[in-house]
């Protein structure tokens, strides 16, 4: 489970839900900073470091690393329960730099986009600007978001609402400018490598595939030539 100083239930309820810790610098989310290293997300976080995934191992390393909040029925007079769904962090050469954070729709039904934005300005401040969907997206993850509702943030964070297209849930992205620049040109150099490696990796997939079925063969041919009676 993760850690309870991170995703604490929030006691004055659903207008803090984005909660982050006081005094911080706005580059965070709650206790988790921009910046901060495999290890330090995947304690705070409460999730092996060994379920961190590789998407891209060069130019630059750039990884994954999930959490996704444990099933608990709760009875009508428990505690309202953290209304994060799920986070993905992502993360360049072992640096965060971007927090995918989902919202249980249970617990953001009815909810308008002018409630997530004055949840939201309480910790992050003015809203900077409110993005525009015709403009091109900066990433995969922002394109597949949804309608991109307000954005806070300053030359070294961005954090940008969206509502989705789907049963109208709300997503937030956390994302260091600096260093979402260099992974998304890596990402870039990465994919545009593996197009030019794709006829080479397609031969050797292709000479295994010979290989093995040539060994398979050999074995059987040596095993039936042994027991073999005319």
């Amino acid at each position: 489970m993760i850690a309870a100083r991170c995703l604490a239930i929030a006691p004055l309820g659903l207008l803090l839900c984005t909660q982050l810790l006081s005094g911080q610098s706005r580059a965070h989310y709650r206790e988790f900073q921009l910046g901060g290293d495999v290890a330090s997300v995947s304690a705070l976080a409460g999730v092996a470091v060994s379920e961190t995934k590789a998407v891209h191992q060069r130019p630059a390393l750039i990884q994954d690393l999930e959490w996704r909040r444990p099933y608990a029925a709760t009875s009508p007079a428990a505690p309202t329960p953290d209304p994060v769904q799920q986070i993905v962090f992502s993360f360049y050469n072992d640096q965060l730099f971007r927090l995918v954070i989902d919202y249980d729709r249970n617990r953001t039904e009815g909810m308008t986009d002018a409630d997530m934005i004055d949840a939201i300005s309480s910790e992050y401040g003015s809203i900077t600007k409110t993005p525009q969907k015709s403009r091109a997206a900066s990433s995969r993850v922002a394109e597949e978001s949804g309608t991109p509702v307000a954005r806070w943030g300053d030359a070294d964070y961005s954090v940008v609402l969206y509502r989705s297209s789907y049963a109208s849930g709300f997503r937030m992205i956390v994302t260091s400018i600096r260093l979402d620049a260099l992974a998304g040109t890596a990402t870039a150099q990465a994919l545009l490598q593996d197009e030019r490696d794709a006829p080479r990796r397609e031969i050797a997939r292709q000479k295994k595939e010979a290989d093995d079925t040539r060994a398979a063969q050999e074995k059987a041919r040596l095993a039936n030539k042994a027991v073999f009676r005319p």
